[in-house]
């Protein structure tokens, strides 16, 4: 089943800050705290411990605020999203400004003409495999305090603030966090720049699959 709640905080980044590193396996998280309506908000951004122990991986790119709708269009605070296409919610892997290859929509590779075309319309952003400490330095490149900042994720029980900022899909049967898979409901970090862009980082465990089935579970070797 995919996560309980889903959806976007929309404010102005008033800090963030990193926790320290151990050896004792607690989540290494950066920390954004975002001023909206309803408060101060704290999202948490998991980006090593237990779960990134076969590595992290991580993608920094700029995107049109269109891209985004109708997101930008709602105004500051906190709101909910239908875990579909088109409701605003983002997916790795399936929205075509985030797919890395948007040929992943297709069966098989599309015509490398038509791929070319893809290409050119959304230029592939390959991912980066690295450290908690290196993804860390990664998010930290956008943030900008006093900046408007976008974060997706799920909401918490108590409190202001999100988790699970990060890919929410592909995690292996078996795992802990299988029963959280599911599509359109990946988190992500944007900022936005000075001429309207915004700046998005995006990451993944290397545990989590790059395919996945309609349900977010690990696609199926054929």
């Amino acid at each position: 089943m995919p996560l309980d709640s889903y959806g976007v905080l929309s404010g102005t980044l008033h800090r963030h800050f990193r926790d320290q590193p151990d050896t004792t396996g607690r989540p290494f998280r950066v920390h954004l705290e975002v001023d909206a309506p309803a408060g101060r908000y704290r999202c948490a951004v998991d980006v090593a411990g237990e779960r990134a122990a076969t590595g992290v991986r991580w993608t920094v790119f700029p995107l049109a605020a269109s891209i985004l709708d109708p997101v930008p269009k709602m105004g500051p605070g906190y709101h909910e999203l239908s875990m579909s296409c088109g409701s605003g919610a983002l997916d790795h892997l399936r929205h075509p400004a985030l797919a890395d290859r948007p040929g992943f929509l297709f069966p098989r590779r599309p015509p490398a003409r038509l791929q070319a075309l893809l290409d050119r319309l959304h230029p592939p952003h390959p991912w980066v495999p690295g450290s908690g400490a290196d993804a860390a330095r990664a998010l930290e490149s956008v943030l900008v305090p006093g900046r408007e900042v976008l974060v997706f994720g799920e909401p918490l029980a108590d409190g202001l603030g999100l988790r699970n900022v990060h890919r929410n899909q592909g995690d292996p049967y078996g795992s802990p966090w299988w029963p959280d898979n599911g599509v359109w409901q990946d988190g992500a970090v944007l900022t936005r720049r000075p001429d309207g862009r915004y700046d998005a980082f995006l990451h993944k465990f290397a545990g989590q699959a790059d395919r996945t089935d309609a349900n977010g579970r690990p696609e199926r070797e054929v």
